[in-house]
């Protein structure tokens, strides 16, 4: 069996080494130049989430005899809170294998989180200067509200589990990476104890998503702008994958302006307290959520089963993970689930390969309602590339769309470009111009589909010469072996196929709202009025 490519490794690329990165396929990443004669300065904090009262370890290796920090409450607006400078600088060494194992740097620098501090996520500026030379880096916390106020009705969960996934800092993630005996093997484990790459904390404006802002042009050249731009100016190709700068900051922005109340948390949260969503009304989750463990779906399922609310605006629910070592190592074999050790033993279950696949055999449909091998590419290359970039609306009267002057087979979000990058599908059947689950995925028959589009698992090859393809055939040879037992025609013919929906799923005593699509948010961040009608339609609802 054929798998997805383990990309190449590649020099750690800074501003001063990005000239060296070679073909859009190779292991291109963020780390530690290990030169003292190269000015950088880079930090992380042990854990993700705060309260009020908790005191937080910075730790901080830097070639700059001092450094300057900022911290800024990055809401609908910024908002500088604390500024040291002058703090002693200290090169730490940096091991090879920080990427899986952690830096294990000393602390440099601890503060303690005021009563006084919003709830919300939090950027941390770290500067330094030497000989003319300025480089400045960042890093992300989330503050949570104060466990003795009365809980926000709305908790944002930001997808840590992917933003470790796709994390580049140090060579290796679960995609690319410098492991394995040739040292060009993604890794299927990587640790929280280490930086974010460049592009996950703050990016400036303007920095290309990875659906651009307008369809493929047939006969001409595919491009993915993002990468481009990525090499261009010094930051992570996987930084329009994952990340709060990418996703989550667009909806806590937004929410915010519109006077949503939100409280915030992670997924790693969910799996180190599981009645955390007991105390909030609506869970929402947004973005890219692609990785989960099997305690962060149990604390959903029960939170929903016991009347709680979910607003999914997010897509491609496809990987279980293990959360190992006390939240310091997140485990994920991938498409070699065969090497996950926990493979033939009474704990198979567990094995971190596709919800949907053996051993697994936990659809998210029985979560979501929708599943990540059902779906998958839209907008992206050419996968659906010269697709709208919006929903066809199937059932307009629904209430989630109320408002929106949405009529049947209307384009929802195609202005916005909201469908892509990856999406989450389901089996259905057409009857009577209107679709309806089949219950063979382990969708629940009484959901209801409110809209559709269609995705790919196979980027196409026109044989445009000098063109590179990147996603190619291998998700679809994947899927073929995964969910057919065998790659043949037929089955890779299967395979190709799939669709992204919104669906609306009254589960136990709570409800799920899911528009199973990554790009949700663009919707709100440009200001379209129908996604935005449509957003203000689920959280209404889901706090009453």
């Amino acid at each position: 069996m054929t798998t997805p490519r383990s990309e190449s490794a590649a020099p750690a690329n800074t501003p001063r080494t990005r000239a060296k990165a070679r073909h859009i396929l190779d292991n291109y990443y963020i780390g530690p130049a290990r030169d003292e004669a190269v000015l950088e300065i880079w930090g992380y904090t042990p854990r993700f989430t705060y309260a009020p009262g908790d005191t937080v370890a910075l730790h901080v290796s830097t070639t700059a005899a001092a450094w300057d920090l900022e911290i800024g409450r990055d809401g609908a607006d910024y908002h500088q809170v604390l500024r040291e400078t002058g703090l002693r600088g200290t090169y730490q060494p940096t091991p090879a294998d920080c990427s899986v194992k952690g830096c294990d740097w000393a602390v440099s620098y601890e503060f303690t989180i005021p009563d006084d501090w919003q709830e919300g996520g939090y950027l941390l500026t770290l500067t330094a200067e030497r000989g003319g030379d300025r480089v400045e880096e960042h890093h992300l916390i989330l503050v949570r509200r104060a466990p003795d106020l009365p809980a926000a009705p709305y908790l944002l969960v930001c997808a840590t589990g992917t933003w470790l996934a796709y994390n580049c800092w140090g060579g290796s993630n679960h995609y690319q990476g410098i492991t394995g005996p040739e040292g060009n093997e993604f890794a299927p484990v990587v640790s929280t104890q280490r930086p974010w790459t460049r592009g996950f904390c703050k990016l400036p404006e303007g920095a290309p998503r990875a659906v651009p802002e307008t369809p493929h042009v047939p006969g001409g050249m595919v491009r993915y702008p993002y990468m481009e731009w990525a090499y261009a100016y010094g930051y992570s190709k996987k930084y329009a994958s994952s990340g709060w700068a990418s996703y989550e900051r667009h909806f806590a922005r937004w929410a915010e302006m519109q006077g949503y109340e939100l409280d915030f948390a992670t997924q790693h949260d969910l799996e180190a307290d599981p009645d955390l969503l007991s105390r909030h009304k609506c869970a929402i989750f947004v973005g890219h959520d692609e990785y989960w463990s099997a305690n962060m779906r149990h604390a959903v399922d029960r939170f929903t089963e016991n009347g709680g609310r979910v607003a999914r605006f997010a897509g491609n629910f496809l990987w279980q993970t293990r959360i190992e070592d006390e939240g310091r190592a997140q485990v994920c074999y991938k498409y070699n689930a065969a090497q996950d050790p926990l493979l033939g033993t009474d704990q198979e279950h567990l094995t971190t390969a596709a919800w949907e696949v053996a051993p697994v055999n936990w659809p998210g449909t029985k979560t979501f309602g929708a599943n990540g091998l059902q779906g998958m590419y839209t907008g992206f290359g050419r996968c659906a590339g010269q697709g709208s970039g919006g929903y066809t609306v199937y059932r307009p009267q629904h209430w989630a769309f109320e408002g929106a002057q949405l009529g049947y087979g209307d384009q929802l979000g195609a202005m916005s470009r909201i469908f892509g990058y990856e999406v989450d599908g389901v089996d259905y059947r057409m009857e009577d111009g209107l679709p309806y689950a089949t219950g063979s995925d382990g969708a629940d028959p009484q959901m209801q589909i409110l809209a559709l589009g269609l995705a790919t698992n196979i980027e196409p090859d026109h044989g445009v010469w000098g063109e590179t393809i990147y996603i190619g055939d291998g998700d679809v040879v994947f899927k073929a072996e995964a969910m057919h037992g065998e790659v043949t025609p037929e089955t890779i013919d299967r395979s190709a196929r799939g669709n992204g929906v919104i669906v609306h799923w009254q589960r136990g005593q709570g409800e799920v709202f899911n528009a199973a699509t990554c790009e949700w948010v663009m919707g709100l961040t440009r200001r379209d009025w129908q996604v935005e009608r449509v957003t203000r339609n689920v959280l209404d609802r889901f706090r009453a």
